[in-house]
């Protein structure tokens, strides 16, 4: 897939444009969701966002900018929320197990927030081949602050910190995955929670 083929033709500037790829942005993930990437036209799209065609066209050439667009915005708000998340680990003076509820938790709201869409990226592999490297490149850096901060608390057992913020950053990354696109009953995702606080609070503190 060229370049240009996933790239916005426009950059909204006005408070109204960018309500109205907002708008584009939204009705996409449901539209996906709801048809599947295949059948999710950018007719449909502009339909359910209540925008004319062309008013679509003006920001977005076809239906794979659009996911580039969707995986770029989930791709920052995931960085952001690890970031925020990673100065509550390395600051806190609370224990480690509510520490790690609070982390496990964020990550499940985020998760929650589109299911659909991480099903496109992840299950589906639709993730765009040009952001797959920065999603690379986002998790090392991940995994270096997390083993940062597991260094600076007195409560988690010396070992190799790299290698146990890896499996670290990856276990969260997984299971609060699969507790959200799986959709289990609330109490199964209640119990998942627990159960990977627990896992992780063994991991560290072993």
């Amino acid at each position: 897939m060229s370049k240009s083929r996933v790239q916005p033709l426009k950059q909204p500037l006005q408070q109204r444009s960018r309500m109205t790829v907002q708008a584009i942005l939204e009705a996409a993930i449901h539209v996906f969701d709801e048809f599947g990437y295949a059948a999710g036209t950018t007719s449909r799209i502009a339909s359910r966002a209540g925008v004319s065609i062309g008013s679509l066209y003006q920001y977005y050439p076809n239906k794979d900018a659009i996911l580039t667009a969707l995986a770029e915005q989930h791709l920052a708000e995931g960085l952001a929320l690890s970031v925020r998340l990673l100065e509550t680990l390395r600051t806190t003076s609370q224990p480690l197990a509510p520490t790690l509820d609070e982390i496990v938790d964020h990550m499940l709201r985020l998760h929650e927030h589109n299911p659909g869409l991480h099903r496109l990226l992840y299950e589906e592999g639709l993730l765009p081949a040009a952001l797959r490297q920065a999603a690379r490149q986002a998790e090392q850096f991940l995994i270096a602050e997390v083993a940062r901060c597991l260094s600076l608390r007195p409560d988690v057992a010396i070992a190799d910190r790299q290698m146990q913020a890896y499996f670290v950053v990856h276990a969260i990354e997984h299971f609060t995955h699969r507790l959200v696109i799986d959709q289990p009953p609330p109490e199964f995702q209640k119990r998942g929670k627990n159960e990977l606080v627990t896992m992780l609070l063994r991991y560290l503190q072993t």
